[in-house]
């Protein structure tokens, strides 16, 4: 019995037997579905704001943080949910994260990642866009509608100007976790595919990405996992 479900041995001793089992050896120590430690950690992290789940992501920050995950990269992944979760949904684990940072003896706040102004961050955060997507997006905020100029301009700007530029996570890093974020809560199918999109731009390969799925999938269950492998697929069928 892995100590996340001790809790419930004695109320429910099958069901806990048996998701024990599959969260703490099947799914890690599947080959298809192996990752290093370090992203394993960081995707279930990523999905778990994702799905909404607060109370399993403390258990699992606190493993993430035991296996040699840093308190910056943890809580990276919690600010750069707030674009794709909005600060609504995210303000929990925000507060969860510094209940376990806290507890551990983690002094706050942690050093600062900033690496923009408010003068250089739409600038930044749209190069960021063209690094991922390509030459398309370069002053997307001036192609399209009128109307929807300023939501493009944050996108830019605030989306990835003020979390994507940050230290603590790599490029690869962030974008793993932002599919993670998409397939975890559902009904983000044509963000998610992007995503992948992107993340094969920067060198991650389909295989990794049904990985990252693979590791997903206990925390979000079968349906959007499946979804989130559609996506993949699709993303990769648009690169052949």
């Amino acid at each position: 019995m892995t100590e996340d479900m001790t809790e419930f041995e004695s109320t429910d001793p099958e069901y806990a037997a048996r998701l024990s089992h599959f969260l703490g050896t099947e799914v890690p120590e599947e080959p298809a579905a192996e990752l290093p430690a370090r992203e394993r950690h960081l995707v279930v992290l990523a999905a778990l704001l994702g799905c909404q789940g607060v109370d399993e992501f403390r258990v699992r920050l606190a493993e993430a943080l035991d296996d040699g995950v840093t308190p910056v990269e943890a809580k990276e992944v919690v600010y750069q949910a707030t674009a794709y979760l909005g600060v609504g949904r995210v303000r929990p684990f925000l507060a969860a994260t510094n209940e376990v940072l806290r507890a551990r003896g983690t002094e706050l706040p942690l050093p600062g990642q900033e690496t923009t102004t408010p003068e250089t961050r739409l600038a930044a955060g749209n190069q960021k866009q063209v690094d991922y997507f390509g030459e398309g997006m370069r002053e997307s905020w001036e192609c399209g509608p009128a109307e929807r100029a300023h939501v493009n301009r944050w996108l830019a700007a605030n989306c990835f100007g003020d979390y994507y530029t940050r230290g603590g996570l790599s490029d690869l890093d962030r974008e793993m976790v932002t599919f993670c974020y998409l397939a975890a809560q559902g009904g983000c199918d044509p963000q998610a595919t992007a995503h992948a999109g992107a993340n094969l731009n920067l060198g991650r390969t389909r295989d990794f990405l049904y990985r990252v799925v693979s590791q997903m999938l206990p925390y979000v269950g079968y349906p959007r996992s499946l979804n989130a492998l559609s996506c993949v697929d699709a993303a990769a069928a648009a690169r052949a």
